[in-house]
Formats: C-alpha cells, sequence, structure tokens
C-alpha cells in the first residue's frame, strides 16, 4: 500500500504527561485470526498532548491527578476485505447441498449402480456379488463373492461384513469369521504353518471398529536361536504381542486389545476423561447399533490390558528396557516425567552456576506449587491384596511402604495439631473435619512446578482426612530430597501459616530428607488469587509482586493442574487402589507431556505479552518517576531504596514495607476505654458519681440495644414462614428484650431528664411503652435520634451527644471491618466449595453456610449504615466522611468481585420475590481468577483513610510513596520474565 497521510485514530489512546514522541514507526501489519480487519502502521509523528482530564472520582483516590488523556493520531486504520470467499464460510455454501449429501447416504443403503453389484470386483471372479465391508471400512464401495471378500480381509480381521438379502443389507454378527477367515500368527501373509495349533474358539478381539470375534492358528514352530538346539515355540502371548495384539492374561489369553484401540481409549482417557464404561459402551453400539444382539462381554479383560499397558509404556517412556539394572534398578520417581526448563543439575545448568553474581542467581530459582484436591477422593472399594500398587514411588506418587514411607509418617504425627489465625481459612477447618466415612481417601495433595504447570516426581499423596501439614511435608520434601538449589519459592494458598513452624517439623525427618538450600534463601508465597482473602499482614511479605526474580509467577498453576485432572474424578473415586494410581499416574504423566509439547509455543507467548507490557510499564513508571523528581528527589532515591532493600530478603510480617500504607483506626473498643478513663479520672478528681453507671456505660448500653434489635430483625425477615417451634423463640428473645428496653429507660432518665418534655405525643406513647410495637421496632430516643442540636442540648446532659458521637465512629469503623471479614469469608468459603463440594447434599450444606456468612455481612452493613447516620446527625458533615463514605449496596463486594450490571440488579431481585431467597444485592460472585493487580478497581471500603489534598500531607505522601513503590515493582518484575 502506498504511503497516504496519517488518518484519525479510531481509538483513543492515552499519552503521557511531558512526552512527546518525535520518532516515525517502521510499517507493519496485523491481521486478525479470522482475517476480517486489516491494520496498517504508518509514519506518525504525535507532537501534541491532550487536556487533561479530571480525577474520576469511581477510583475512589482524588488526591492523584489522572495522566491526561488526549487524542493523538497513531496512523492505524481498518481496512475491510472486498468479499469473503465460500472456505471462510463453508456451513453457508453447504446448507444449499444437504438434499445432495441425504441422496449419497441413502445410495449407500442400497447396492448403488448396476457396475458395481452385477459381478465380483476380485479381479477374474464372476460370482455373484453379495458381500461387502460395512460402513465403507475399506476404500470403495465394491461388492465381492464369499471367497473373494475373505481373500481381500485376509490380513484385515477386524472389518465387518454386511450380506445382501435380497432386499436389504444385514450385519453378518460373527463376521469374517462365520465365513472362513482364519488368521496365522507368527508367519507371512498366505503361508499355513505346518506345525500350527489352534486357537480358543471364544476368542475376543477389540478394536477401534468394534468388538470382534476371531479364529486364528498359533505358531508351533521352535525358535531358531542359532544353536544347534532347537528352542521351544513362541509363547502365545508373545505371538499375540507380535500380532499387535495385546492379551488380557499371560496363560491361554481368550481377550486380545489391538495396539490401536488400547491407544486410542489412552488418549481419549487422559485428555477428555473418558471412563472406560463410556468407551466400552461406543465400541458395543459400534458392534450392534441396533442392540438386537450383544457382543461378548469382556470389559474386566480389557481393563487388565489398559493396566498393563500402562504400566509397560511407561518403563518404555523412560528406556528401562536399555538399562543395566533392568527394571529392578528403577530409582524413586525415575518415572515421572521432569520439567526441561526448570533448574537441574547436569541438565540444563552451565558450568559454575553456583557462583554467579547475586543479581542473576533468580535465574537458577526453583518455583514450586503445592495444594490439595478433594474432588479426587476414594472410596474403600476393593483392596491393595486384590488390587495392587505396582512401583511404589517410582512415579508421581510418593513411597508409601516402609519405615520411611508415607504411611508411617502419617501415623507418626496423626495427631498434630493445626492453628490458623489467619482471616478467611476456615475453609482449612472445614477440610480438617470433612466426613470420610466410607472412604479410603478424602483427595490427595500435590507438588507441581509454579512457573510450567508439570507435576513433580514423588510430589502427589493421598489424604487421610483433609489437608494437613504432615501430609504436605511429606509431598514437599519427597520432591526436594537430595536437589542442590540456589534459591528456592514455595507457593502454597495458606503459606503464612505453614511456613511458621516447617524448619522445625523438618527437623523431625532423617537427615537425608532435609533441605539443602539455607533458610534465608527460602521464600514462601500465596498464590495471587488467593492473597486478598488474607488479612493485609500477610499480603505485602506473602506477594509475587513484590518479590525480586519472580517474574510475572502467580502461583496458580497447581488449581489449573487440578481443573485438568478433576474430570478423571468420578471414574477413579469407584476404583481399587491400583487401578486409582494407575490411572492417575497416567493423567499426570499425560499432562506432563501436553505442557512439554506446548513449551515452545507458551515461552514465545510470554516472552511477547511481557516485552509489551514491560515497555508500557516502564514508560508509565518513567512519567510518573519524573513528575515525582521534579519536586521531592529526595524522597524517590528512598523509596527506590526501600523497594530493593525489601526484595532481597524474606519477610515474616508487614513491618517496614514500602508497598503498604500503615493505618491507625480507632475502633469502638479503643474508644470505650478512653471514655471509661476519663470518667475514672473525674471521678478520682472529686466530680460526683451519683450511680454505678457512667455517661460512657449508658451510650454503651443503648449501642448494644440497637444491635440486639437489628439482629432480631435481620432473623425474623430470613424467615418467611417460621415454625412453632421458631416462632416461640422470636417471642422469648422479644420479651428478653423488652426487659432490657425498660431497664434502659431508668438509666435514660438519668442523663436525658428532659427527655419525654421534648418529645411528641404519639412519640411519649412509644416512650411509655403503650405504642403497640414490637421490641425490635421500640425507638430508644438516643441523642442522635433528637431532632435538632437546640432539643438535644434541652433534653440531653451536657457533652453526652459529644460522647455518642465518638462511640458512633468507633461502631463505624468496626461495622466496616466486620464486612470486609464477612467478605473475606464469603470468598475463601465459595472457592472452597467450588473445588472441593460435589453433589447434592454437600452442595446444599454448603449454600447454608453461604447464607449465614450473608446474614453476617447484611447485619454489619446495617449497623454501619446506622452508625453513619447517627453520626451525621450529631456532627454534620466535615472530615470524617473521607473515612466514612456512604455504603451502597455495590460498594459491599469482596476483593475479586464486581459490582452488577442493571440487568443483574433486576434478575437478582426478580429471583428474590420468586424464591423468596437471601439476596445480597450489588455484587456478582467471582468464580474465576480475578482482575490483575494493576487493573482491578476496588470498592471503597479496601481503600486507605482519606486522602489530603495538601502535598505536605504525610497521608498524601504515603499514598505517593505506595502508588511508585507498586509502579517500580511491576516494571522489574516484566523485566525479570524478559
Amino acid at each position: 500500500m502506498a504511503p497516504g497521510p496519517a488518518r484519525s485514530s479510531h481509538k483513543r489512546r492515552t499519552v503521557p504527561p511531558q512526552l512527546v514522541v518525535s520518532q516515525t514507526a517502521t510499517q507493519e501489519s496485523f491481521r486478525s485470526a479470522d482475517d476480517r480487519r486489516q491494520r496498517t502502521r504508518r509514519g506518525v509523528v504525535a507532537d501534541t498532548v491532550g487536556p487533561a482530564t479530571e480525577p474520576d472520582p469511581s477510583l475512589g483516590d482524588n488526591s492523584l491527578a489522572s495522566e491526561p488523556d488526549g487524542v493523538a493520531s497513531d496512523g492505524i486504520f481498518v481496512t475491510l476485505p472486498e468479499k469473503r470467499t465460500a472456505s471462510e464460510r463453508p456451513l453457508k455454501t453447504w446448507y444449499p447441498l444437504r438434499g445432495e449429501y441425504l441422496a449419497e447416504q441413502l445410495r449407500r443403503e442400497g447396492r448403488g449402480s448396476r457396475r458395481v453389484y452385477e459381478r465380483c470386483a476380485g479381479g477374474l471372479c464372476t460370482n455373484a456379488a453379495d458381500y461387502r465391508c460395512a460402513e465403507a471400512q475399506c476404500f470403495g464401495a465394491a461388492m465381492y463373492c464369499r471367497e473373494c471378500i475373505v481373500a481381500t480381509h485376509s490380513r484385515l480381521p477386524t472389518h465387518f461384513i454386511e450380506y445382501w438379502n435380497g432386499t436389504h443389507f444385514e450385519r453378518l454378527h460373527n463376521g469374517l469369521k462365520g465365513l472362513g477367515l482364519r488368521m496365522q500368527l507368527n508367519h507371512p501373509p498366505g503361508v499355513r504353518c505346518p506345525f500350527l495349533r489352534e486357537g480358543p474358539r471364544d476368542f475376543v478381539l477389540y478394536d477401534v471398529s468394534g468388538i470382534h470375534e476371531v479364529a486364528f492358528d498359533y505358531c508351533g514352530c521352535r525358535t531358531d536361536d542359532g544353536s544347534e538346539d532347537r528352542g521351544e515355540p513362541l509363547a502365545a502371548r508373545t505371538q499375540l504381542l507380535r500380532a499387535c495384539w495385546w492379551p488380557a492374561t499371560s496363560d491361554a489369553p481368550r481377550t486380545c486389545a489391538t495396539f490401536a484401540v488400547v491407544r486410542l481409549f489412552q488418549v481419549l482417557n487422559c485428555l477428555g476423561k473418558l471412563s472406560a464404561y463410556d468407551f466400552l459402551r461406543g465400541l458395543e453400539m459400534c458392534t450392534s447399533h441396533d442392540g438386537l444382539w450383544r457382543p461378548a462381554d469382556r470389559r474386566k479383560p480389557f481393563m487388565h490390558v489398559v493396566r498393563q499397558w500402562r504400566e509397560v509404556k511407561r518403563m518404555k517412556r523412560f528406556k528401562r528396557g536399555h538399562f543395566g539394572g533392568g527394571l529392578r534398578a528403577t530409582k524413586q520417581g525415575e518415572l515421572a516425567l521432569k520439567c526441561r526448563a526448570c533448574p537441574q543439575v547436569g541438565w540444563n545448568l552451565p558450568d559454575n552456576w553456583e557462583t554467579a553474581e547475586p543479581f542473576y542467581q533468580f535465574i537458577y530459582c526453583l518455583f514450586l506449587s503445592q495444594d490439595a484436591n478433594f474432588r479426587l477422593a476414594n472410596r474403600a472399594v476393593s483392596s491393595e491384596a486384590l488390587d495392587p500398587i505396582w512401583g511404589d514411588g517410582l512415579g508421581f506418587f510418593c513411597k508409601r511402604e516402609g519405615d520411611d514411607g508415607y504411611k508411617a509418617h502419617i501415623a507418626k504425627n496423626l495427631n498434630d495439631q493445626e492453628v490458623s489465625n489467619c482471616s478467611g481459612f476456615q475453609a482449612m477447618f472445614m477440610a480438617n473435619s470433612r466426613k470420610v466415612k466410607g472412604l479410603r481417601t478424602s483427595g490427595v495433595g500435590g507438588v507441581t512446578c509454579a512457573r510450567h504447570n508439570m507435576w513433580q516426581g514423588n510430589g502427589i499423596g493421598d489424604l487421610q482426612v483433609g489437608e494437613r501439614y504432615c501430609n504436605m511435608d511429606f509431598l514437599l520434601l519427597s520432591v526436594l530430597m537430595g536437589l542442590h538449589l540456589l534459591l528456592l519459592v514455595v507457593s502454597y494458598d495458606i503459606a503464612c501459616q505453614y511456613s511458621q513452624n516447617f524448619w522445625d517439623r523438618m527437623s523431625k525427618f532423617s537427615r537425608e530428607w532435609w533441605l539443602t538450600v539455607a533458610p534465608r534463601n527460602v521464600r514462601w508465597k500465596v498464590p495471587n488469587f488467593h492473597l486478598p482473602a488474607h488479612k493485609g499482614k500477610c499480603h505485602a511479605p506473602y506477594s509475587f509482586h513484590y518479590m525480586r526474580g519472580a517474574g510475572m509467577t502467580h502461583g496458580e498453576g497447581v488449581e489449573q493442574n487440578w481443573s485438568f485432572s478433576n474430570g478423571a474424578a468420578a471414574s477413579t473415586k469407584l476404583m481399587g487402589p491400583g487401578a486409582r494410581q494407575a490411572t492417575l499416574e497416567d493423567v499426570f504423566g499425560f499432562h506432563n507431556y501436553d505442557r512439554q509439547l506446548a513449551m515452545h509455543r507458551l515461552l514465545e507467548k510470554r516472552m511477547a505479552v511481557s516485552i509489551k507490557e514491560g515497555v508500557k510499564h516502564r514508560e508509565t513508571l518513567d512519567a510518573f518517576t519524573k513528575g515525582l523528581e521534579a519536586s521531592q528527589p529526595r524522597e524517590v532515591e528512598e523509596w527506590k531504596q526501600r523497594v530493593l532493600a525489601w526484595e532481597a530478603k524474606t519477610h515474616p510480617e508487614m513491618s517496614d514495607s514500602p508497598f503498604e500504607v500503615v493505618e491507625e483506626v480507632r475502633k469502638l473498643r479503643d474508644i470505650q476505654l478512653e471514655i471509661a478513663t476519663e470518667e475514672l479520672l473525674c471521678t478520682e478528681a472529686g466530680v460526683e458519681m451519683e450511680r454505678e453507671h457512667t455517661p460512657g456505660s449508658f451510650i454503651m448500653e443503648g449501642l448494644e440495644l440497637e444491635e440486639t434489635q437489628r439482629k432480631l430483625t435481620v432473623d425474623v425477615r430470613a424467615l418467611r414462614d417460621p415454625s412453632p417451634t421458631q416462632r416461640l423463640a422470636f417471642a422469648k428473645r422479644r420479651t428478653t428484650l423488652l426487659k432490657r428496653i425498660h431497664k434502659f429507660r431508668q438509666t435514660q432518665a438519668v442523663y436525658m431528664p428532659s427527655l419525654r418534655a421534648v418529645l411528641s405525643d404519639a412519640q411519649k406513647a412509644i416512650f411509655d411503652g403503650n405504642g403497640g410495637q414490637l421490641a425490635e421496632a421500640t425507638r430508644l430516643f438516643m441523642p442522635s435520634e433528637l431532632g435538632s442540636g437546640e432539643i438535644r442540648s434541652r433534653a440531653c446532659a451536657t457533652g453526652l451527644p459529644e460522647l455518642e458521637a465518638r462511640m458512633r465512629r468507633g461502631e463505624a469503623a468496626d461495622a466496616l471491618e466486620a464486612v470486609r471479614h464477612g467478605l473475606r469469608t464469603r470468598t475463601m468459603t465459595n472457592r472452597f466449595k467450588l473445588q472441593n463440594w460435589t453433589g447434592q447434599g454437600a452442595l446444599t450444606r454448603g449454600q447454608g453456610i453461604l447464607r449465614h456468612i450473608n446474614i453476617k455481612i447484611y447485619g454489619a452493613k446495617l449497623r454501619y449504615r446506622y452508625a453513619r447516620a447517627a453520626l451525621l446527625v450529631l456532627r454534620g458533615h466535615g472530615d470524617w466522611e473521607e473515612e466514612l463514605r456512604i455504603l451502597d449496596d455495590d460498594d459491599v463486594r469482596a476483593l475479586n468481585e464486581r459490582a452488577l450490571t442493571a440487568e443483574e440488579k433486576a434478575q437478582n431481585e426478580h429471583w428474590a420475590e420468586l424464591g423468596g431467597a437471601f439476596v445480597e444485592g450489588g455484587v456478582a460472585r467471582a468464580v474465576g481468577v480475578a482482575a490483575g493487580e494493576g487493573s482491578h478497581t476496588l470498592s471503597w471500603i479496601w481503600y486507605s483513610a482519606g486522602r489530603a489534598a495538601d502535598e505536605t500531607d504525610p497521608k498524601l505522601h504515603d499514598a505517593l510513596r505506595v502508588e511508585w513503590s507498586k509502579a517500580y515493582s511491576r516494571a522489574r518484575r516484566y523485566s525479570e520474565e524478559v
């Protein structure tokens, strides 16, 4: 295309402030996958900067001005193809021809043209042609006589034959065997063995075309090994294997499967998790599609074939047949396909890699990720005596038997107590208390490569009860035993708890199990998607974003691996121990093989994305830094050194983190203590206290009564049709509440002596208890409920409204923290339910748990709104509103949840009306991976406290430091990825 004038861009482009591009881009062309449009970048000079835009208040950070958003021509324009060809829309072209295809299918039901069935297609044969190969398994539509079709299929015994009976074709159930075909093993085609031995008459052969009855003869010739004494004839199993038929038994086999059908089942089972039952049912339908005749049922022998095939192929892939010591010399984990990209001594590491400069040592770091999966449970069917496990510890599963085995370790540490103090991880306790009645294993734990998602040898083990430290310790140390490392990174969704006593637990193992890497060179991290559910103190120390050498590692690879293997859960749950482990070994090995084949595409894609995003983030950082250095260059250098110092070592706590703003939030208990201290000082100073209670205790009693009223209201609303027992419980709660309100009125007469005088007649009836209202709807007439400051000054003791205002502010802070805690808990419970709960019973119980959590969140939301409304009445509008904003339903969402659209809100309300469900409005549950740290928009409840507009304000200084530190770390991570 000839160069022309630059056209206006079809999209808006953000121009960094104070940057002017004065270079001409090279000409490139970009085409989409469906070739719908073409983009051509041409020479453009961006020499203007658009006007600055106002900060977006929806982002919740009004102190930082947004980047100017200008419209600049980038020379990108769209050209559409003139006309689509037929190959681009094949179905639209085919649809008018569907009648022609139908006619050809109907023609296939008959004999076709006269020249096809007039005479036998077998060369010079002139016999009548009444037979053909079913469903055109052979090329063409030729028809043969009986003798010729047998001769044509002398090496194709697994084809079905159809016979023309004068009106239609009918399939011969006994196929070529019934027509007289007999196969001769261990001899060339057409040669009969002079010492033949007849094979079994009820022999069944499984093939991709179906299930066949085959007649054949064994070879009886003695083997010739070059010596004078000729050996014995080949064993029956050996002759069958050389014919590419796998025998189900080693002695007198009566069932075989072709290599092709076993290979097909292995691929479908590993890739699509197709069960053996469905696969064999499919073969039966291919054999007898009308169901009027059923072939011989040899399912168990077929599964024996599959089991043997998997074991032999596993040995063959890892050169066990060529190894000097034979199969018995196989070491632990040698039958697991290893990751080629992870550092391995003697394979992919250069000379003197141990003495690499500290700045480049992260290149030789090993990233591991571990987790448990409760979908892969196994019922207590069969036994190891009937279904033994082959090759204990040779593949992906860890060694089970022996004094140093998995079973012995679990038995020693069965009663270890594990305590978690990190919010949102009640799921760990739920896992530890799972019902295991009737289960041999409640799931599996696994260790995978966190960078390339490949399972590690000896890194898989069964779980007995739940996800316990003793299980995960053994699996992790089994993977790392004997490895020589410079740096190690372990990703685990509860790493903050798991890492605390890891070295003490490791010391209980024998010395050969100990890690060779020093504790200071081991980094414990939490996967990116799991981290927001942790408490704030865990975010910076356990984040991949703030670790030198992490690149763009997210640590969620083990979850992706589980999603691939979970399809096999239904079939493996009812298997015996040996068959289950062999199946899972094959599934894990297939996954590693598939990942290894895709690695060249994966690494190329990662490189392209990292370069593109790295340039973008580096430009953003440079623009941000340039603007800051103009006013505070010393602070920028100080921030940089803090980031580098943080990334250089492990931090078990958040102290001195450059990525967090340390906030001092005064909660209700703090304010209560302060008021109680003030009242105590007043008493010691000689101020007379007429009663045992104080103004602070009076206000606190009122707040507690309000909370009790709200809880009762929520509980009543949650039950539309309560039972008699529930109505009785509500009546008892109301009686108790009325007694407390009556006692509150007595105290209220002391600190609000003129209250009754400022009330209306209707309010006086409520105050006296004559209004007929329910206990939860009875107004308490706290100072915040009085209309104006003048009325409050008349009705209340001096200083009482201000005392309530102070407590209301603490109550609002408490309620907001309760909302955040509930959202974190809901996130982790949701994730645990999706990953580990199956079946109607478990899902119903899980829904009840989520309902209980949502009710708590709803109650905390109401408490915050009441407290904020009261504070607004008492103090009016002011600076406090920057910290305690209006809480809408859309704001009550977790870190990984988004706001509902208008349509979703309407649908939510409709569902609530229909089913009476308790719906927490304004939030869409997140079931996938949350948005990235750089692009996710949070609700204001997760923001820091209010920002000031003054540049000298320390809060703004901290905000700038946090944002710059995060931008600096992001740019470094992309650089490391490249």
